[in-house]
């Protein structure tokens, strides 16, 4: 009898029973059943295994020819081997297939991704850009919605700096359900980066992706509600931010860069400082500022050092 685990059954029963399925539409002759058995400890962390399955069907199935590309890029149950990874996504997005259409916008993300770090390729930036752009397809919501996001960011950076074409992209992504790019698009309106100012369309862009779990939108809530003299707001929404700071864990949960959740992390670390030295909208107390502009510093030096920079200045 199938063992679901609302029945209290253990994870390796659940495990077994699904492997048993599996072996017996393999004997069916199922071309399916490989892939899902391989899929099935890819999910379960169990990459060696998974290896096995993709590896014998990697020349039909161009889903798990994808799947390795991923595991040899990442060196996920195998040594990294980031050549391989992307010779892989290569053919993916080169074949004439019907059955390799579905994956080339997220080949194309990879590759961009390789030759953005300039892993198993040389670096080039340009090379990045043409195969994110073939990725995102337009704003295409079925295309790489990952690809339209990283355009975004892409085009925000100092050295390729474009914040219509950054607004552009962050707007398709957000349109897409993108959560790192909703809270991108609040900050751009809020500050009129790359558009016209709009605080309005901010808030309800930060609200939202705060409330969905983006941490950089918390933080620029926090800094807002500041700089409007809310204090007690900023200081009550800082202490709730700051307490989670298991940074590997919210790009996990949230699916948004690390380096994005720190800033944000480092905002609300800040300001909660400041409310806390000044005693705005809180009980003053030097030690418990000392330690938050401590966080601060630790989590994103560059937004500390910005932010005391202002403060000295008696701007904030």
């Amino acid at each position: 009898s199938v063992c679901f685990p609302a029945e209290n059954c253990s994870r390796a029963a659940v495990l077994a029973r699904a492997e048993e399925l599996l072996a017996e539409r393999t004997a069916g002759g199922d071309p399916l059943a490989h892939f899902l058995k391989g899929q099935l400890y890819y999910e379960e962390g169990l990459y060696e295994e998974a290896l096995i399955q993709f590896e014998k069907i990697k020349d039909e199935d161009f889903q798990a020819m994808y799947q390795l590309g991923v595991m040899y890029y990442d060196g996920l149950g195998t040594k990294e081997d980031p050549e391989k990874g992307v010779e892989y996504m290569k053919k993916i997005l080169g074949s004439d297939s019907p059955k390799a259409r579905h994956l080339k916008f997220a080949a194309a993300y990879n590759l961009g991704r390789a030759y953005y770090e300039g892993h198993g390729v040389k670096h080039s930036t340009e090379e990045a850009e043409r195969l994110w752009l073939i990725a995102a397809d337009h704003g295409n919501p079925k295309a790489s919605v990952k690809a339209q996001s990283t355009l975004g960011m892409f085009y925000s950076a100092s050295v390729t700096k474009d914040l219509k074409k950054a607004f552009f992209w962050h707007s398709e992504a957000c349109g897409n359900g993108n959560l790192e790019s909703q809270g991108a698009l609040g900050v751009m309106y809020l500050y009129g980066q790359g558009i016209r100012k709009n605080t309005k369309a901010a808030l309800e862009c930060l609200r939202e992706a705060a409330e969905r779990g983006n941490v950089y939108a918390q933080g620029h809530l926090v800094e807002y509600y500041y700089n409007r003299k809310i204090y007690s707001t900023a200081a009550a929404a800082a202490k709730r931010i700051t307490k989670n700071d298991d940074i590997d864990t919210l790009a996990k949960v949230t699916h948004c860069l690390p380096t994005y959740i720190a800033k944000g992390l480092a905002l609300a670390a800040f300001y909660l400082a400041r409310c806390l030295q000044l005693g705005r909208g809180v009980q003053q107390d030097q030690a418990a500022a000392k330690k938050y502009y401590s966080k601060a510093c630790l989590l994103d030096p560059g937004v500390a050092s910005d932010l005391e920079l202002a403060a000295n200045l008696g701007r904030i």
